[in-house]
C-alpha cells in the first residue's frame, strides 16, 4: 500500500490525463465549430495582433494536450497548454481576474486549474508511464 501511495509516476500520469483530456475537449469543440476561430481572430485584431494567431489555439488545445496525454514531450505539451491559458486569461477573462463567483470561489477557477495544471505537467514531465518517458 505504501508503494502505491508513493508512486510519483502514477501521479504524473493522473495530472497529464486530467489536464490534457479536459483541455482537449475545448480544442475539439473549437475545431468542430470553426466560427470560434473567427471570433478569436476578431478579438486578436481588436488588440492589434494578427487574426491568424487564433489558429495557435490548435497548438494549445489539441497538440499540447495530446502530447501530455501520450507522455511524448510532455513538458513541451505543458508549455503549449500553459501559454494558451495565459493568452485566454489575458484576452478573454482579464476583467474577471479579481472577482469571486456566487459561491465565494474565484471566477477563474477553471482557467486557473488548467493553467497551474499545465505548469505542473511542464515542470514534472511525463514520468515512466508514457510513450516516451523523460
Amino acid at each position: 500500500m505504501r508503494q502505491l501511495l508513493q508512486n510519483d509516476d502514477l501521479g504524473k500520469l493522473i495530472i497529464r490525463l486530467s489536464v490534457g483530456v479536459l483541455i482537449l475537449f475545448h480544442g475539439i469543440n473549437k475545431v468542430l465549430n470553426p466560427g470560434s476561430f473567427d471570433w478569436l481572430g476578431q478579438m486578436l485584431s481588436g488588440v492589434g495582433l494578427p487574426a491568424f494567431i487564433a489558429y495557435g489555439v490548435v497548438l494549445g488545445e489539441i497538440v499540447g494536450p495530446l502530447m501530455a496525454i501520450l507522455g511524448w514531450q510532455a513538458r513541451i505539451g505543458g508549455l503549449l497548454m500553459a501559454a494558451n491559458m495565459v493568452v485566454a486569461i489575458v484576452l478573454v477573462h482579464l476583467p474577471q481576474f479579481w472577482t469571486l463567483n456566487d459561491q465565494g470561489g474565484w471566477t477563474l477557477e477553471l482557467q486557473g486549474m488548467f493553467l497551474f495544471g499545465a505548469l505542473a505537467v511542464m515542470f514534472l514531465g511525463s514520468g515512466r508511464m508514457a510513450i516516451k518517458p523523460d
